[in-house]
């Protein structure tokens, strides 16, 4: 018993460290950016991905542009919302009721999280080129690539736990992991965010992702074997 607790303590105190060390890099890249020092690596990489003398058209086919906006909204406020809204009454009506509770919370606690630091940061929208999606409020986090690890990298965690198969578990991480990046990375190809925007989602959104899983891990029934 005396080895399972300290094995509950060591995980959490790491994964509590993981959070805390993922807000101190994000609030010291904030403190980059305001300095100047990230501003050639994030005009060099937001230029990339627009067309040489027309920075007004996106590099790519007619029909990546579009693929782009498509991929964007998966990581929207709308979208996330039904996505937390529908998976948390399928849990309840599944009788998981923690899992429901730790996921609902999870999103909620980040999304003010994402607003508290945008009103904080202040961060100004890109101007190097024109947007291709609407804005609403200021630049650093991007919302969609911090809030989209919570939500998809959260229900995984949900979902893979209730696997047996270990390859079903792997595709499910994996397809989450891709829609993520993709996510994150339509918002600077859209040219609404710089690209320290969404390294600080990602990685501030992939550590709440990180807790909830654990506090999921610690909720979980133990198993029981007969003797």
């Amino acid at each position: 018993m005396t080895s399972f607790m300290q094995r509950i303590e060591a995980g959490t105190l790491a994964v509590l460290c993981v959070l805390f060390g993922s807000l101190w890099a994000v609030l010291g890249l904030g403190g980059e950016i305001r300095e100047g020092a990230t501003a050639g690596v994030d005009r060099a990489i937001l230029l990339w991905f627009r067309t040489p003398g027309n920075l007004a058209l996106p590099i790519g086919p007619t029909w990546l542009h579009e693929s782009a906006r498509d991929i964007t909204a998966l990581g929207g406020f709308t979208v996330l919302t039904l996505v937390t809204f529908g998976a948390t009454l399928a849990l309840l009506a599944a009788r998981r009721r923690r899992q429901a509770l730790v996921f609902a919370a999870t999103v909620i606690v980040a999304q003010l999280a994402s607003g508290a630091l945008k009103s904080f940061s202040g961060r100004p929208r890109p101007a190097l080129v024109p947007y291709l999606d609407a804005v609403m409020s200021s630049s650093f986090p991007s919302g969609h690539a911090m809030m989209s690890p919570v939500v998809y990298f959260t229900l995984v965690a949900i979902l893979a736990a209730g696997s047996a198969g270990r390859s079903l578990r792997a595709l499910m991480i994996g397809s989450a992991l891709l829609l993520v990046i993709a996510i994150g990375v339509s918002r600077v190809y859209l040219g609404v965010h710089w690209p320290t925007d969404v390294l600080a989602g990602w990685t501030l959104g992939s550590a709440i992702a990180l807790v909830a899983w654990r506090v999921l891990a610690l909720l979980r029934p133990p198993v029981v074997i007969d003797s």
